[in-house]
């Protein structure tokens, strides 16, 4: 079939909207129209970064919409289905079975790579095939292949403009809260960076009753939205010769036990560390520095655990629907960090969330 789907010719262009052809699904696969897909720092610094052997590509991997076909293998998901997309894995490996979907053996082949594992692709122009199925989807575009590993299933009372963020930035941050870090009433909590994935674990912070829990940021608008998720906003150029680390130890009486880097920024990880009290533990989400410097002493003499987590160990077909439920009780209110923008405004969307004008944008077929 012909659709239309958002193109990167190479490496850090801006996003076409170009007619393309889709196969049909295979066996195993799905067929699904797409009505909305939020739009993620990891799409544009991918699209950055890549070669240019791997282009021209098409982005996007917090896809929702609604099952046009399923392959004959598929079970468990039917024509006319409303569901969430998110990375994709294999669930048969050693790893998916002991460690979660998160660590899949193939994980590189079946969300980076641009092409199923044999090779083929899914999206071509004019018979010449296009780089896709990234985090198994690839949903900047009408239509897009899934497997069924890799949907999830929705109530079809809710709205599917809402819905693509749980299939990443949201299910990222509430998950290493709530799967990693566990923290509880008698904790303290630093998110540094209070972007789609930070207000997540504010979110799910406040849903689980820590104590005490900040934001920082160097952007105002953002520490505003983390406040009204029960943070205390903490702008570090607003801090004069105080340093970041002696006011994080005097606001969480010694240091946090907990942390989440989002920023991927080494002189921030390195700063988050050295706040930590004794034993405290800190998950690095941001993919920014390849490498970062820590105080090996600080490190070892007061037990400091400093680790990284894929989708915050989340599982997405138990994630997903947990985080709706707790959306519809109103324990996770992350609906007002979206602003939606209609498919042909890509590159204002990529601009304005580039800028820190807003928080999630979520493209809207």
């Amino acid at each position: 079939m012909r659709t239309t789907a958002a193109l990167v010719e190479s490496p850090g262009g801006d996003f076409v909207l170009e007619e393309v052809e889709l196969s049909e699904p295979r066996a195993d696969e799905v067929l699904l129209r797409v009505v909305a897909t939020g739009l993620c720092h990891t799409d544009l610094s991918v699209r950055d970064t890549l070669p240019a052997e791997m282009f021209p590509r098409v982005f996007g991997h917090e896809g929702a919409g609604v099952v046009e076909a399923v392959g004959a293998e598929v079970t468990g998901i039917a024509v006319g289905d409303h569901v969430v997309a998110s990375f994709n894995s294999c669930r048969t490996c050693e790893n998916c079975t002991t460690l979660g979907p998160g660590y899949c053996s193939e994980t590189v082949v079946l969300n980076y790579m641009g092409f199923r594992p044999d090779g083929s692709t899914t999206y071509s122009r004019n018979d010449a095939p296009l780089y896709g199925s990234f985090f198994g989807q690839s949903t900047f575009a009408r239509h897009a292949i899934a497997s069924a590993d890799n949907l999830v299933v929705v109530d079809k009372s809710l709205d599917l403009a809402r819905l693509g963020p749980y299939g990443c930035a949201f299910q990222t941050g509430a998950g290493t809260v709530l799967n990693v870090l566990q923290p509880g009433p008698e904790d303290s909590l630093v998110v540094y960076g209070v972007g789609a994935v930070g207000v997540a674990a504010l979110a799910a912070a406040r849903a689980e009753g820590v104590g005490t829990v900040i934001a920082v940021d160097l952007q105002p608008a953002r520490l505003d939205v983390a406040a009204t998720h029960g943070a205390i906003p903490l702008n570090p150029a607003d801090l004069g010769e105080t340093s970041l680390v002696d006011k994080i130890k005097e606001l969480t009486g010694g240091g946090p036990s907990h942390s989440v880097d989002t920023t991927g920024v080494a002189a921030v990880i390195k700063d988050a560390v050295a706040a930590l009290r004794p034993r405290g533990e800190m998950v690095v989400l941001g993919l920014g520095a390849p490498t970062f410097e820590l105080d090996a002493v600080d490190l070892m003499m007061n037990g400091k655990v400093v680790r990284g987590s894929v989708e915050g160990d989340s599982d997405p077909k138990v994630m997903i629907p947990r985080l709706l439920e707790l959306a519809a009780s109103g324990a996770f209110d992350v609906d007002s960090l979206i602003t939606t923008y209609p498919f042909d405004r890509i590159n204002d969307a990529a601009a304005d969330v580039l800028a820190g004008k807003v928080v999630k944008p979520v493209l809207v077929w």
